[in-house]
């Protein structure tokens, strides 16, 4: 009997659940108080599954999202997650025709870009996906930092202040909304995320540990960052060696960031900061007087993108400099190939289907990995990448994709 590939009803979201469960190797028992929070979180209509006999053996979904682009423009994006083929099924194209009839319909509602986290590396870049941002996490060594021990705060005239976890509740969104607004790569964040990352909503099975939190407020008075954070107690021949794990961490200001990495790292007793997951080019390595006490645990690739609209993408964001580029895409499954005249300066950008001589040739996934402006067109026509038929044409690309600062996203979803 072939396999039955569609869309989920509600009856089937236990089992559903049970093959998802399988699939990231969590124990296949699917509590009934997990299945009525999983209700409340899905849109059938975007959840797929793959049923073998009446049983589920894949699962997939998607969810409205959006992503911030160069420039600040908030791009419509279609999130994909939950994205498992059970062990008994592999290699029979289930994933294949899940991922291709959901990123079908996300180009017919209008979705410009797909996006997604990749748990294993090569994997998406068959569907058109690209790795378009990095991320990068340190652990500090406290005692080789060189920062003043008797700092005692800000010497801006801010402050930092513990706060408790209802203070985050209230003023994270705001604050996280204005990150959004001027850092390229940050997704949005559902009131869900909100709620479990600060433990308004216990899952099951995940142990809950309290993090503590502190806010940055400026001289004037407004918060402009918070910091959340968890901390173990280890000791040894009665000298601490503890340690704290910064949850989340979002500053809008250069003075925020500074004040709440220095304030981590100076709590009595603390030994080492691990900084969880950050942008490549964070500020903390630099922020201490000796940048070698950050030791880098992580660098790996994060957010993923697929281009489905080529004109809407790459009219969104925003150029440095004037030029013009012809862009042939190849894209097997048929949803953003063709080739594309690019036309940017300070003004705008302006982008086209056209027939003239390509400059630069690629598969839409080298497109995807471009698109934010972290990854360089000449490296990957240096790979084979990226065919370079207008000599130039790849360091063109560079000067007018690349970004000062390199994306970041903040969030696993």
């Amino acid at each position: 009997m072939s396999v039955d590939v569609r869309t989920v009803t509600e009856s089937e979201l236990a089992d559903w659940l049970r093959a998802r469960r399988t699939g990231f190797l969590e124990p296949p028992v699917v509590p009934d108080d997990e299945v009525g929070q999983w209700r409340a979180l899905v849109d059938l209509d975007r959840t797929r599954g793959a049923f073998d006999e009446g049983r589920c053996v894949a699962t997939y979904r998607s969810f409205p999202q959006e992503l911030t682009v160069p420039g600040g423009a908030r791009l419509a994006a279609n999130g994909v997650t939950s994205v498992t083929v059970s062990p008994t099924h592999r290699r029979r194209g289930l994933l294949s025709r899940m991922i291709g009839a959901d990123l079908a319909v996300a180009k017919e509602r209008g979705d410009a870009v797909a996006t997604l986290i990749a748990a294993e590396y090569p994997i998406y870049g068959r569907y058109g996906f690209g790795p378009a941002t990095w991320t990068t996490e340190w652990i500090v060594d406290v005692r080789r930092a060189g920062l003043d021990p008797r700092w005692s705060g800000p010497d801006d005239g801010g402050r930092v202040d513990l706060v408790a976890v209802e203070e985050i509740r209230e003023l994270g969104p705001a604050l996280h909304d204005r990150l959004r607004a001027g850092r390229h790569g940050v997704v949005s964040r559902g009131r869900r995320t909100w709620d479990v990352s600060t433990g308004a909503l216990r899952l099951p099975g995940r142990p809950w540990t309290e993090p503590f939190y502190a806010t940055y407020r400026s001289a004037a008075g407004d918060v402009e960052g918070y910091i959340g954070y968890t901390t173990d107690e280890t000791w040894e021949h009665k000298q601490p060696l503890c340690g704290a794990t910064v949850r989340d961490l979002i500053a809008l200001t250069p003075a925020a960031e500074r004040a709440l990495w220095h304030f981590v790292c100076s709590i009595d007793w603390m030994t080492r900061v691990t900084s969880g997951f950050r942008a490549p080019d964070d500020l903390l390595p630099l922020l201490l007087p000796d940048p070698r006490a950050a030791r880098v645990t992580t660098h790996a690739d994060f957010l993923w993108v697929r281009i489905l609209d080529v004109v809407g993408a790459l009219e969104a964001r925003t150029y440095a400099g004037s030029g013009a580029l012809v862009l042939e895409l190849r894209d097997p499954a048929g949803l953003a190939g063709g080739r594309f005249r690019l036309d940017v300066s300070p003004q705008g950008a302006s982008c086209a289907p056209t027939t003239a001589t390509p400059d630069l040739v690629m598969d839409v996934a080298e497109l995807g990995t471009l698109y934010l402006g972290d990854e360089s067109a000449v490296r990957l026509a240096a790979l084979g990448r990226v065919e370079e038929t207008t000599p130039g044409a790849a360091a063109t690309a560079d000067a007018l994709l690349r970004t000062p600062r390199r994306p970041w996203c903040p969030d696993v979803f």
